[in-house]
Formats: C-alpha cells, sequence, structure tokens
C-alpha cells in the first residue's frame, strides 16, 4: 500500500485527465506516486485559492500564470505542455455534419435536436461567445446542455446529438466519433502548463513529475490523446 506521505497530489485540468491517466504507470515506475482531482481550469481555480493543497497543478497557462502572480504557484516552475482544439462529437456511427467552413459549422449546430458543451471550462467560455458572434445564442442555448464535465458522455448515451468540447476530452469517453475541429475561424487553441505549488511539501518530486510529463514518452501519449504537445525536456 502506498504511504500518504509519499503522495503526490496533483489537481488537473480534464484536458490533461487521459494523458496523466495512460502514464500513471510509468510514473509509478519512476517512484512518482499520486492521486489526482480533475476538473475544469475555472472549477479548481476558487478551490485552490481557497487554500486546498496540492503539490502539482495542471491548468490552462493563464490559470498558471494566475496564480503563479499570486505567490500560489512557485515561481520559475511552469512548464508548457501541450496544446489542444475545440472540437465536435457525435454518438458512434450517427451521421457526422460538414463542419468545414464557418456556415457549414453554423448550419450543423442550428440543425441538431441537441447539443452539449461545458459550463466553467476553456471550450465551453469559447464556444457560448461563437455562438453568441454567430447570432445564434438563443437557438442553441434552448436546446443545449451546459455543465462541468465530460459532455461527450451525452452524446455517448443518446442524450444529445452535438458535443462540443476539447479533442482530449471528448477522446476520454468511449461511444463517440470525432467528426473534427472547429473551423479556424472560430477555433480557439489551449496551451495547458504545470507548475508546482509554493506550499508544496515536496516540490522536488513534483518537479520530476512535471519532467516526466516533458519526456518523449509523454509526447506520444498526448499526440494519441489528441493534444499537440511542446518539446521534451532537454
Amino acid at each position: 500500500m502506498t504511504d500518504p506521505r509519499f503522495t503526490l497530489r496533483v489537481m488537473s485540468t480534464l484536458g490533461l485527465q487521459g494523458v496523466v491517466t495512460e502514464m500513471t504507470p510509468m510514473l509509478t515506475r519512476r517512484g512518482l506516486d499520486f492521486s489526482a482531482t480533475y476538473g475544469a481550469t475555472n472549477v479548481l481555480t476558487p478551490r485552490i485559492m481557497a487554500g486546498e493543497a496540492a503539490d502539482v497543478l495542471i491548468l490552462t497557462d493563464t490559470g498558471i500564470e494566475a496564480l503563479m502572480q499570486r505567490g500560489t504557484v512557485a515561481s520559475g516552475s511552469r512548464r508548457d505542455l501541450a496544446r489542444s482544439g475545440i472540437g465536435l462529437a457525435v454518438k458512434s456511427g450517427a451521421a457526422k455534419p460538414d463542419i468545414g467552413t464557418v456556415d457549414a459549422f453554423k448550419q450543423a449546430i442550428l440543425a441538431a435536436r441537441s447539443v452539449a458543451f461545458s459550463k466553467s471550462g476553456a471550450s465551453g467560455v469559447h464556444f457560448a461567445e461563437v455562438i453568441r458572434q454567430l447570432g445564434i445564442a438563443d437557438q442553441v442555448n434552448a436546446k443545449a446542455r451546459v455543465f462541468d464535465g465530460v459532455v461527450g458522455e451525452l452524446a455517448a448515451n443518446g442524450e444529445v446529438e452535438i458535443a462540443v468540447q476539447q479533442v482530449s476530452e471528448l477522446k476520454l469517453v468511449p461511444g463517440i466519433d470525432i467528426v473534427g475541429l472547429l473551423p479556424d475561424a472560430l477555433q480557439k487553441i489551449t496551451v495547458f502548463s504545470a507548475g508546482v505549488m509554493a506550499k508544496s511539501t515536496r516540490p522536488a518530486a513534483a518537479g520530476l513529475l512535471i519532467a516526466a510529463l516533458a519526456t518523449p514518452e509523454a509526447m506520444g501519449t498526448m499526440r494519441r490523446q489528441g493534444l499537440e504537445p511542446f518539446g521534451p525536456v532537454r
């Protein structure tokens, strides 16, 4: 049984959940036992600011930078890990709508019987702005399921026709087909970064875990999980 005194505490965005889960055996072999809590950056950040303890934080780059400015994340510990785009998914086997252009995407969203997107996640906040800019917010919100979590699950079980979220978060869900990315003109690329909490009781081990997420092995895992990694640790 792992001694909790030597278990790193990780708070991570959902965007990196698949990566961290897949890499757990490798991290364990390196002696980096950890327990992880996952959620949207905008959900985890208030908990962190309220004093919830952790050793490693994996959030959006803006989230990590803001916490570093407050002194919550140790200065100099930030490392950018990967980029992610926002995608659209449907239930496995369902017809895939054309989303190759802005107009096609708009028509696909309007034609869908129901849509799911996240309430507080970076993808959901951006999608809410996209439908506002397209002039279809009222129509979409009237048929939308909006909550904090992995919205692809609603498409998988047939509760909604379309799910919109970070591709890496959609890849967490079996039973869906990823149609593709939002058109470039509507896309927002999110950077995910990691940092060591300033009050970590094991800052050296926390730094080693972050370094392990930037190795060549991690690069392949990130690509499988729908992310574009930054360069490996030199």
